[in-house]
């Protein structure tokens, strides 16, 4: 029945249920209320208004409030996350994933953030360069490494001027206890949260997703979007990363408030969802100034209860409290030897996770060595053959005896010519044909040992070169391959060391388990129960603050 009045329109439920009231203006339609949410609003108001003038007209308007209480009702959540892309997808598992439920998680889009960054900005960043008439003025490498100084990373980097790489939102559908694995309302909250998902990028145009994944081997079904703003300017690089013009270019204005009204409106979209799936969101924890008196006086009761209640725990953990100083000088030492092996574990651990990073970052770089030596090797082997092809262009040393036969033949001639003055004028024309002959085989002869100076010469210049080259890719490569051995080395100890440290904790847990964990629970109870007066005492300050009792 609630399917059929939702899917109603808005001024057809306004009406039918305005006709129940006589003189009823004041319950017209909210502004900026969806259309389920405006029928809640006007099926709540006409109600309330039948109340107020006495009219017996309940059993028209229950039948709807009854299809409206039967609903399913869970709280959304919708908050910023921490942004890590290794465990949205996985590639670290934490305590809290079940691995055999990992390949129920649907993953939306996954790119790479480097490339993202590359596809949004780098046809602007080209623009904005060649606008740019000083050096320092242009943007050097990409457009992320120009605003993080960093290669691309899985986590959120800030920039100088407070931009984020990118941005991430955590969307959650009711709590462990009403939609957790194994309740009945697992997969229908996982439904729900597809579907807004499925049309998040076309709500959004300028929040670019480069990575979204929906989790169904945790503790609850909840989505990770992670995306980029992008802003358009006239001014500077035309696209940059900017989430104020993103905010604005999409309609939700200017200032601290834009992102709330951009999250209000992402909210409303879900709320519809919801209810269209049988789901009722509730709504956000009224103020004093919006309860019922009836409804306040409920609350303070409760408020009571739970005040007395808080009293006897607390009387409660006094005596557990002197039951357990029994046993805490016992515990001292271990608890002591505990910690500080807790401490030396997490310190190697990290100390370890820091060697892998740098091993791993270390082998990237020996890898991008080893295929430049790769390519050097290959470019000396094809420069020895190109310096022996060119050898072969070499002056033939034949035919340079070719000409040097020929050379003495006309000079041979000449000296004939010339052994007596009668020989010298009757040969005149003969003597001057024969020097000429003799002065361009000179002339060749001087030019090709010119070009084989030439030759010689290019060819040892750039044997030189790649012998230089070749000799420090060569020098850096054995850098590096020393480099990574003495890190694989380092990793190597701070395993054992880990192992060992890992092996006293697990020595002095077993000393005394029970002992340490009911140190733990009472300890973790007290703090709970801290927690819980904090937020009574909150909620009591408020509420008394609305009422003018302070």
């Amino acid at each position: 029945m609630w399917r059929s009045y939702a899917a109603a329109s808005t001024t057809e439920l306004q009406a039918a249920l305005t006709s129940l009231v006589i003189g009823a203006p004041r319950l017209s339609r909210p502004s900026g209320l969806c259309d389920s949410n405006s029928a809640l609003a006007v099926m709540k108001g006409s109600v309330a208004y039948v109340k107020m003038i006495g009219f017996r007209r309940e059993k028209e308007v229950n039948p709807i409030r009854n299809e409206v209480n039967k609903m399913k009702e869970k709280r959304i959540s919708f908050g910023q996350g921490k942004g890590s892309l290794t465990h949205n997808n996985r590639e670290f598992m934490a305590d809290n994933v079940d691995p055999l439920r990992t390949p129920q998680n649907i993953t939306f889009v996954r790119q790479p953030i480097g490339e993202a960054y590359d596809q949004l900005f780098e046809e602007s960043t080209e623009r904005y360069n060649a606008k740019q008439k000083r050096n320092n003025r242009k943007v050097h490498g990409s457009y992320y490494e120009h605003l993080f100084g960093v290669k691309p990373c899985n986590t959120v980097r800030t920039a100088a001027d407070k931009r984020k790489s990118f941005y991430e939102d955590v969307v959650q559908i009711g709590k462990k206890e009403d939609s957790g694995y194994g309740t009945e309302d697992f997969q229908l909250v996982a439904d729900c949260l597809k579907e807004y998902m499925e049309g998040f990028q076309n709500r959004n145009p300028n929040f670019y997703v480069f990575n979204a994944v929906l989790h169904m081997d945790e503790a609850t079904p909840h989505l990770h979007i992670d995306y980029i703003p992008v802003g358009h300017y006239k001014r500077g690089q035309d696209v940059q990363n900017g989430i104020a013009q993103a905010l604005k270019e999409m309609g939700y204005g200017t200032g601290k408030q834009a992102i709330a009204r951009w999250r209000a409106a992402e909210i409303e979209v879900l709320n519809k969802i919801c209810l269209e799936h049988g789901i009722k969101p509730l709504a956000p924890e009224k103020a004093r100034g919006t309860l019922e008196v009836e409804e306040y006086k409920e609350q303070r009761r409760q408020a009571d209860e739970l005040a007395l209640q808080n009293v006897q725990v607390e009387a409660q953990i006094a005596v557990k409290k002197a039951v357990l100083s029994t046993t805490e000088t016992q515990l001292e030492e271990q608890q002591k030897l505990l910690g500080d092996t807790q401490k030396q574990v997490r310190e190697a651990t990290a100390d370890l996770i820091e060697q892998e990073h740098k091993l791993e970052d270390s082998e990237a770089e020996l890898s991008e060595v080893k295929a430049k030596v790769s390519k050097a090797q290959q470019d000396y082997e094809k420069q020895q053959k190109k310096s022996q092809s060119i050898l072969c262009f070499l002056p033939d040393l034949e035919k340079d005896r070719q000409l040097e036969m020929q050379f003495s033949e006309y000079h041979g001639e000449l000296r004939d010519m010339l052994k007596s003055l009668v020989s010298i004028m009757k040969h005149k024309d003969g003597i001057k044909s024969v020097v000429d002959k003799m002065e361009n085989l000179v002339i060749k002869a001087q030019d090709k040992a010119h070009k084989a100076d030439l030759t010689i010469y290019d060819l040892r210049v750039n044997q030189q070169n790649f012998d230089k080259l070749y000799a420090d890719e060569q020098a850096k490569s054995r850098s590096l391959f020393s480099q990574v051995q003495k890190l694989t080395s380092e990793k190597s100890a701070l395993t054992n060391k880990y192992n060992s440290l890992m092996a006293v904790y697990r020595q002095v847990e077993s000393i005394a388990p029970e002992a340490i964990a009911q140190a733990k629970r009472l300890v973790e109870a007290e703090r709970q129960r801290e927690q819980e007066l904090q937020q009574l005492e909150a909620q009591s300050r408020k509420k008394k603050k609305s009422w003018g009792l302070e």
